[in-house]
């Protein structure tokens, strides 16, 4: 069973993946705008919040593979957007009869992620966290199997850090964007964890605990 090839899930993944395209003209049009005075200069969430920052076609399906491959039974995902990556756990964790807690804490995003869901018809296998990381993943339940992160870099090693005691073993913690400045905190921090073997592909670093 492949629930990426059911024609919801793979149609609305196709169209959000085409919109992401776009986030190269969109910023633009931004940086634009604020040199001619028509927008204010905003802070990091205002500006976030129109842009997908989605993930690859590939790194989607890599990160199927990686939920299929460990047998996932609970998943967990930082920053989720506009749900490119997270339509891609979803669809493992309905393969795997297993649930998914994505996060995202601008607003408009996560009304548009759960229409997504929805229109995938992937919505009963995801629990939509809306705010703060830190607080909403605070009290969840483990063992985590899967730990996607890739929303704010410079919270990666203070999640991570909060989340390690529930990573089964043989659980997988994928870091997007570790080339940023803000991730190599947590780049030493789990480079550095002897319970951890990372291997880096493009700009992802892929972790086993290997306990």
């Amino acid at each position: 069973m492949n629930t990426l090839n059911d024609a919801r899930v793979s149609a609305v993944i196709e169209r959000l993946h085409a919109a992401a395209a776009n986030d190269g003209d969109r910023w633009s049009r931004r940086r634009a705008a604020q040199k001619a005075g028509e927008l204010p200069q905003d802070d990091g969430l205002v500006r976030m919040g129109e842009f997908y920052l989605a993930v690859s076609p590939e790194e989607g399906r890599l990160l199927y593979l990686l939920a299929r491959s460990r047998r996932a039974r609970t998943l967990v995902e930082f920053g989720a957007s506009f749900g490119v990556s997270t339509l891609y756990l979803a669809a493992a964790a309905r393969d795997l009869d297993a649930r998914l807690l994505t996060t995202e804490v601008h607003p408009d995003k996560c009304r548009a992620l759960r229409a997504n869901l929805a229109e995938a018809g992937l919505d009963d296998r995801v629990e939509v966290l809306e705010g703060d990381a830190l607080q909403t993943l605070a009290a969840i339940d483990g063992p985590i199997d899967l730990l996607l992160l890739d929303g704010w870099k410079s919270l990666y090693r203070p999640l991570f850090e909060m989340l390690r005691p529930r990573l089964s073993d043989g659980a997988l913690v994928v870091a997007d964007n570790v080339d940023h400045e803000a991730a190599a905190d947590y780049v030493r921090c789990i480079g550095e964890d002897p319970a951890f073997l990372t291997h880096t592909l493009g700009d992802a670093a892929i972790s086993c605990h290997v306990g």
